[in-house]
């Protein structure tokens, strides 16, 4: 148990940090031996993403490490949490390391440590090697097996280096947006496909549990979950009710359940009956993933309303407008989401605290586990004034707000440890290519340079303090020109 957080402080060893993801900000996409992802096919397939933009260069961190921690230093992140690159490691899925891949997560590693931060590290975010998905990618158990086998051989190179292990970052979207909407790589839409994705994402964490803890038996693993709210446009009409409930079941509770029961939600089996007979769930499947998280990741971000829907699929765009296609939630055809209420970010997403907070409590509740919360920002316009700065008080009032919503949860019994916030810099954002700024940092694509918003300046001074800086405490807190590297 960690020490318990006062009402206004946060304990001395609450973990503030902050997310990156590999493809988002690497780069070198062709360089030091790293295979061909599905998110290097999918961004190089004309119309998948927003201006064709790739992940070829992004950030360039694969090149400007170092400056980068150094940052992460100076801003006083207690923890980095960042994912390995399947195939930078091991280009094709299967056999040999590449050492030069694995080599640059050492060094990333030893600067980590060196600067004081404790590296939370992510085994899996979304960069299937290309190979995997040619042979049939998650809906089919041969993924697993050698996810399981690449987990074994990252704990077995890092294990004296790593504590916290995640396996999957939002398995959620790598089945039903990768293999059920096709709005991710590796853009394909198929419902039974995504089901069996999303049991073979289940399975690999539970075989893997066992795998990293062979080799390292202190290690403590996690997986991260984003989390969904959906609440019911009318709570007195039961058909609305009912339509949360399913999507609830499709978003959380098939990640939530085999882990606490060992067992699918019934309703989910039921609804998607005429879509998949399940068959794919192997004897000892269940068995091998009940109880293997030592803590939870929550992602949280925005909250949604769905009510009941006879008629066509249709969907409320980001843009607010009401499209038909391909859904990513089998078996819902007849929920429709609704319009997001409030403040609304670049990506059309609500500003929601009392959410995040309500969902804190539920994962308490539901699982009992020690939570780090793994993602939580917001992206912003972010203009650069005439003076330099970026003055961007929507993120860091987004932190603000969101930071006691935790405190809250934190007081009434959730052991939160944790919170890294989304994310150090601007990066590739999947589908919007470099349209959506979510960083603290700013970066400049072309240069690749990176300056400071207001947002770094508040962080830096909540973690200092330990308490959640006043809004208007920002001006004395900037330094002008604000730094930049």
């Amino acid at each position: 148990m960690s020490t318990p957080s006062t009402p206004d402080t946060f304990a001395a060893d609450f973990l503030f940090g902050a997310s990156t993801a590999s493809y988002q900000i690497e780069g070198a996409a062709t360089e030091g031996g790293r295979g061909p992802s599905i998110w290097d096919t999918f961004s190089h397939t004309e119309g998948k993403t927003l201006n064709g933009d790739t992940g070829d260069v992004a950030c360039d961190h694969y090149h400007r490490y170092a400056d980068d921690v150094a940052a992460m230093k100076e801003i006083g992140l207690d923890a980095y949490r960042f994912s390995i690159a399947w195939p930078r490691v091991q280009p094709g899925g299967s056999g040999e390391l590449n050492r030069e891949g694995v080599d640059f997560y050492h060094r990333l590693l030893d600067e980590l440590i060196a600067a004081g931060i404790e590296p939370l590290v992510t085994l899996y975010h979304w960069d299937l090697p290309q190979e995997l998905e040619d042979a049939g990618g998650w809906p089919v158990r041969a993924t697993a097996e050698a996810f399981v086998e690449y987990a074994r051989l990252m704990a077995e190179e890092f294990g004296d280096k790593v504590t916290y292990w995640t396996t999957f970052n939002e398995p959620w979207c790598t089945a039903f947006l990768g293999y059920g909407s096709g709005a991710h790589a590796p853009g394909r839409s198929d419902h039974a496909d995504s089901l069996a994705a999303a049991h073979h994402l289940n399975l690999a964490h539970g075989l893997a549990y066992a795998a990293i803890k062979e080799v390292t038996a202190d290690a403590q693993v996690s997986l991260v979950i984003n989390s969904h709210l959906p609440r019911p446009w009318n709570v007195a009409d039961p058909r609305d009710v009912e339509a949360a409930h399913k999507i609830d079941a499709l978003a959380n509770r098939i990640f939530i359940e085999p882990f606490s029961k060992g067992e699918y939600p019934q309703d989910l089996l039921e609804f998607t009956a005429d879509i998949t007979d399940w068959s794919f769930v192997h004897e000892g499947d269940l068995e091998a993933t009940r109880g293997t998280l030592d803590l939870i990741g929550v992602n949280y971000y925005s909250s949604h309303t769905v009510r009941h829907h006879d008629g066509p699929r249709v969907d409320t765009g980001e843009d607010g407008h009401k499209t038909t296609k391909f859904s990513c939630w089998p078996g819902a055809d007849d929920v429709e989401f609704m319009p997001l209420l409030g403040v609304r970010t670049t990506m059309g997403w609500n500003v929601d605290p009392s959410g995040f907070h309500a969902h804190l409590l539920r994962i308490h509740h539901d699982l009992g586990l020690p939570i780090i919360v793994t993602e939580n920002g917001a992206s912003w316009p972010d203009e650069v004034d005439a003076d330099g700065r970026i003055r961007d008080i929507d993120r860091y009032r987004y932190y603000h707000d969101h930071l006691l919503a935790l405190q809250r949860a934190q007081a009434e019994g959730a052991d939160i440890r944790g919170y890294m916030a989304w994310s150090l810099m601007d990066n590739f954002e999947w589908g919007w290519g470099y349209s959506k700024r979510f960083g603290m940092m700013r970066v400049d694509y072309d240069t690749s340079k990176r300056t400071w918003k207001d947002s770094a300046y508040w962080y830096a001074n909540t973690i200092r303090t330990r308490q959640v800086t006043p809004l208007d405490a920002i001006e004395g807190l900037v330094s002008t020109p604000p730094r930049a590297y």
